[in-house]
């Protein structure tokens, strides 16, 4: 919630800092995948146990919004150079997780599964009477994460030139990410017609001056397509055979002077495909090369093969069918936990004023942000605070 704040807010990043400093990234992508490994292999056994008749489900509600939490940290932070660098091999999985998603997006849209409700917010976990109810909503849920990972490949493809030659391989040769994200422009999964666009987590109705505005999530694409076929180093690397040369060429018919004018970068790739049309380009040389692969996802599902019911009874057992008390203490522990006064005590430096500079005594009460050592200090410098605090109040209520 943190990182989110200070991003929207222009604000120095100090959770991304951490993140890099300590090394901590590549847990967190593991984390990730660990988590969508167990709602692949253990939530589905889980959800078919007739015998399991849990009091509450916020346990297994936790587990299963794990994910997207950690996507949306990852989304944040990954859109900074040193991340991308400092998540070291691991971003070779970050890759594959990204890829997985995508054509699972790509998918779902072409057969017309795209889900018709907003996101999940904590609220609705009031109204989850039973654990099908829940892997509904994780159905759900997984829409957004995928747009998420989107945006996470996106800002891998910005830093390209930095990574290793194997990410490069992965993402064109492996993966064939070009035509995967050509999937993406011609369906538009956030998109329903001319009618609706998922913005920011929500279905919001189009302004019928707004029909051909472009979304964040449109410009990513174009962005990440952009990257992945002008940039040197791709082109170098990626095979424009007959096949991916058509596919390719499909981008055509949608770059529109509106959309260009939108996007002005768009107009080298225009000029690019058009020459493309007309000319066979050098097919790229196979180099005997030593190429790094990921191993979280391969790691975890080899460790626990032939395991996944006997951890799902166990889990059942000892996790996710807690008593009365045992509920309150986990509550107890988690409103700890998420409280504001203590993640600042966590911070080695106290805050400051943010009028004079001078050691902060109380906080602004709407956006719980910028720092103050007294009322006269908050009144003098609420013209300067106010559009920040806006932003990030509005980002709490999106939370």
């Amino acid at each position: 919630m943190q990182a989110i704040l200070n991003a929207t807010g222009n604000q120095e990043e100090f959770v991304k800092d951490l993140f890099v400093s300590l090394g901590k990234i590549p847990t967190l992508i593991h984390a990730m995948i660990l988590t969508e490994v167990w709602k692949h292999k253990v939530f589905p056994i889980i959800c078919k146990l007739q015998d399991f008749n849990p009091k509450s489900t916020f346990q297994l509600y936790m587990v299963i919004h794990h994910e997207a939490t950690t996507i949306n940290l990852l989304e944040t932070i990954m859109y900074h150079k040193e991340s991308s660098e400092a998540a070291d091999d691991s971003v070779l999985d970050l890759v594959d997780y990204c890829h997985r998603k995508l054509t699972l997006l790509a998918g779902r849209s072409v057969s017309g599964e795209i889900p018709t409700e907003d996101r999940i917010t904590h609220t609705e976990l009031l109204d989850t009477g039973s654990v099908q109810d829940l892997q509904r909503q994780s159905d759900m849920l997984e829409f957004e994460i995928s747009i998420k990972a989107l945006s996470v490949l996106c800002y891998i493809t910005d830093h390209i030139e930095s990574l290793s030659l194997s990410v490069l391989s992965r993402m064109l040769c492996t993966h064939n990410m070009p035509c995967v994200l050509v999937q993406l422009v011609e369906n538009c999964p956030w998109n329903r017609g001319t009618l609706e666009k998922y913005t920011e987590g929500m279905w919001r109705p189009v302004l019928p001056e707004d029909q051909l505005k472009l979304n964040k999530h449109d410009g990513q694409v174009w962005m990440a397509l952009l990257n992945l076929i002008l940039k040197p180093d791709c082109q170098r690397k990626y095979n424009f055979n007959s096949f991916n040369k058509a596919q390719l060429l499909k981008l055509c018919g949608f770059l529109t002077d509106v959309v260009i004018d939108q996007l002005p970068n768009l107009l080298d790739l225009k000029q690019f495909l058009s020459q493309l049309a007309v000319t066979d380009p050098v097919a790229p040389k196979h180099d005997l090369i030593l190429e790094q692969v990921p191993e979280i996802w391969n790691n975890i599902v080899m460790e626990n093969s032939n395991k996944w019911k006997a951890i799902a009874k166990f889990q059942v057992t000892h996790v996710f069918n807690p008593s009365e008390s045992e509920l309150r203490e986990q509550a107890s522990r988690l409103s700890q936990t998420y409280n504001l006064d203590v993640m600042e005590n966590l911070i080695p430096d106290k805050p400051k004023c943010g009028a004079c500079g001078r050691m902060g005594a109380k906080r602004c009460s709407r956006c719980q942000g910028e720092w103050y050592c007294n009322r006269e200090c908050q009144v003098k410098h609420w013209p300067k605070h106010k559009p920040a605090c806006k932003l990030m109040a509005e980002a709490i209520q999106r939370l």
